[in-house]
């Protein structure tokens, strides 16, 4: 039985490693647009100051569009880090080959 169950893990988790990966790979690319540092920074320090607002003198209306404002802000932000990210499901598989191969 331990000597089955082994194999079978690996090939369901290789199945659906494959399954992932061509679907990501059937989406169209976005181009991401990279800005400079001025850029950025100037970026940031808008977010400061709509974090230094008092809530309790806007309207509604206004307070959904610098919720709006600040959820673009970051996006740009955060594609414009260009860090390396991995999904927890990845990093589960990594981890359990990891412990079958050793």
């Amino acid at each position: 039985m331990k000597n089955l169950f082994k194999p079978t893990l690996l090939v369901i988790l290789m199945t659906c490693t494959l399954a992932t990966t061509t679907q990501a790979f059937s989406t169209v690319p976005v181009p991401i647009e990279r800005t400079s540092e001025a850029e950025s920074q100037k970026m940031i320090n808008r977010l400061n100051e709509i974090k230094a607002m008092e809530p309790s003198s806007l309207t509604r209306r206004q307070k959904r569009e610098l919720r709006k404002e600040v959820k673009t802000i970051e996006r740009n932000l955060h594609t414009n880090s260009g860090g390396v990210y991995i999904s927890v499901g990845a990093a589960i598989i990594i981890v359990l080959l990891l412990i079958l191969l050793f």
